[in-house]
Formats: C-alpha cells, sequence, structure tokens
C-alpha cells in the first residue's frame, strides 16, 4: 500500500539543505510560472508501475509551494535509464539550458556501481564535478541541487556496499566544492532500514528482480521529504 510508509521518519539532520535556493525562492514569491528539471537515470525516468520521484514532487510542489496552492510548477522528467554522468552531461544543453528551468535536480551516481565493470567512479565524480561547473556557471538564473544513489539490495551486494558508500561520498564532496545541496537518499533510506526497522522488501520494487529500485510508496514518502526540503531551502532564501 502507498500509506505504508507514512510512519518513516523525514528526519531534517538527515536529508536538510545547507544552502538556500534564491531562484526558487523568487519565482514563488512572483507566483510562478516554475519550471524544474530533474535529470538522471531510472529512479528519475520511472520503471513499469512505479510512478517516479518527480510526478510525487510536482504534484506535492503545486499542492505547498504557495498559500492558495495555485503555484504554477512543472517538474519535467529527463531521465533516461541505465545513464551515468558522462552521457548526461551531452544532454544538458537540450534537455537542461533549453528548457530555462528555476531549479535543476541532478540524480546521479547509481549506475557507476550497479555496473561497475562499465565505470571508474573516480573518472564519475570528475564528470559530475564537470556538470555541476556548467550548471552553476550563472546562479542568477537557476539553483542547482544532486540526489545520490539509493540504499538498495543491489547497491550492497558482494563489493559494491565499500563502493556505493564510496560513490556517495564523492558525490558530497563535488557538491560542497561547488556549494550546492543534496539531498542525501542513501542516508535516508538506510535510516529507514536502521531506525524505522523498514525491510528492504518495503523499500523496493517487488517486480524488480535486479533489486535496484524502490517501490511507489517508497518513491512517494521520498518524494515528501524532498519536496518539504526544496521549500524550506527556498523560504530560507527569502526570510
Amino acid at each position: 500500500m502507498v500509506d505504508s510508509f507514512a510512519s518513516a521518519d523525514l528526519p531534517a539532520d538527515v536529508i536538510g539543505f545547507k544552502y538556500p535556493f534564491p531562484c526558487l525562492a523568487e519565482a514563488i514569491g512572483k507566483g510562478g510560472p516554475i519550471r524544474i528539471v530533474a535529470m538522471g537515470s531510472s529512479s528519475t525516468a520511472g520503471r513499469e508501475d512505479v510512478l517516479p520521484y518527480p510526478y510525487w514532487l510536482e504534484m506535492y510542489l503545486r499542492r505547498d509551494a504557495a498559500p492558495d496552492g495555485n503555484s504554477r510548477i512543472d517538474v519535467i522528467n529527463r531521465g533516461r535509464g541505465g545513464e551515468e554522468a558522462d552521457k548526461e552531461l551531452d544532454r544538458f544543453r537540450e534537455d537542461i539550458f533549453a528548457l530555462e528551468p528555476t531549479l535543476v535536480i541532478w540524480q546521479v551516481g547509481t549506475n557507476a556501481v550497479f555496473h561497475r565493470e562499465d565505470y571508474d567512479i573516480d573518472v564519475v565524480a570528475q564528470k559530475i564535478a564537470a556538470g555541476l561547473d556548467l550548471l552553476c556557471a550563472d546562479r542568477t538564473k537557476m539553483d542547482v541541487m544532486l540526489i545520490d544513489p539509493q540504499y538498495v539490495t543491489a547497491m550492497l551486494l558482494d563489493d559494491k556496499a565499500e563502493l556505493s558508500e564510496r560513490m556517495v561520498a564523492l558525490i558530497s564532496e563535488k557538491a560542497e566544492l561547488a556549494k550546492v545541496n543534496v539531498f542525501h537518499r542513501w542516508a535516508l533510506m538506510r535510516h529507514w532500514h536502521v531506525h524505522n526497522d523498514i525491510s528492504f522488501e518495503r523499500m523496493l520494487d517487488p517486480t524488480d528482480s535486479a533489486k535496484l529500485h524502490q517501490s511507489d510508496a517508497s518513491t512517494q514518502r521520498l518524494s515528501r521529504g524532498l519536496c518539504d526540503t526544496i521549500l524550506k531551502a527556498a523560504r530560507s532564501a527569502g526570510s
């Protein structure tokens, strides 16, 4: 059931942002329109019957961003399954810059671990840094944030647990150098598993034999936390 994650924590000390979102704050203050681009791989694009986070995020933001609930907000899904930072960089011009977004959300790093035989994560980290340089070239035009990998069975099996932790650390490192926020999906889902005693079976899409993708309920709850954290960062910029 979608409501089975209603008791899952969304702790601010885990998912809270360090930096404000001034571009989003200004756009909300004007009543929109607001265009948010979600760049990433399969957990952005969506899979089979699981609604991806951009769908839920748009719904929550439209409801909560303004007192009257009528802010004109579109979350444009530019996820593409199986991609990593190298291929996503090639799409920036058409799938991000051409759309002139207020906020860019870049979900990255999962495939570098899941398909570790195809990647050097240090090279992936360099690509992330290069992408952030492009995205942050003019901070008056758009806000930027990252989402790190999901804490799921496929990212912990064999030798992947250590590699996952390293990828998460590298993402945080590159984000801090660029002074952009990271939504710590890895830490949040680990919190659910360790502190809320939520099993991997509940967090995972039951149709995914690879045990990589989140369930509908898990994705929806994560999106609730993402919305709240984004709006808090926007409000801190406007205060």
